[in-house]
């Protein structure tokens, strides 16, 4: 039969393929197990300043002063943020800053608490 694995919703032996995703017939549920790898690997690469790899949920402090772009708002050298989630592109951490509100920061700025 196929090497392709059952489908992770159903338990359906009959998935196929279609471009780079994964289709069950059965319950029409569609994946990659290529984007799964990626996403890990990316999460898993993501490092702060100082090489320490971050991860979801981590606290990490601001290295830089950093103007935000569009206000005359700063983000000071020191400033703590909490509970950051690791997010694809070049801005790679999505968080919420006290005074200023949600924001992307690049993990080049940032050292884990």
């Amino acid at each position: 039969m196929s090497s392709l694995p059952n489908c992770p919703q159903c338990g359906s032996e009959y998935t196929y393929e279609d471009g780079n995703m994964l289709v069950c017939p059965e319950c029409a549920h569609e994946w990659s197990t290529l984007a799964e790898a990626d996403t890990s690997e990316q999460s898993a690469g993501i490092h702060d300043a100082n090489g320490n790899p971050l991860q979801d949920g981590d606290t990490v402090t601001v290295i830089k002063d950093l103007k935000v772009k569009g206000s005359s708002l700063v983000v000071k050298v020191g400033t703590k943020v909490k509970n950051i989630r690791l997010v694809d592109g070049d801005h790679d951490i999505d968080c919420k800053i006290d005074g200023i509100g949600p924001m992307k920061l690049k993990s080049e700025f940032v050292k884990k608490a």
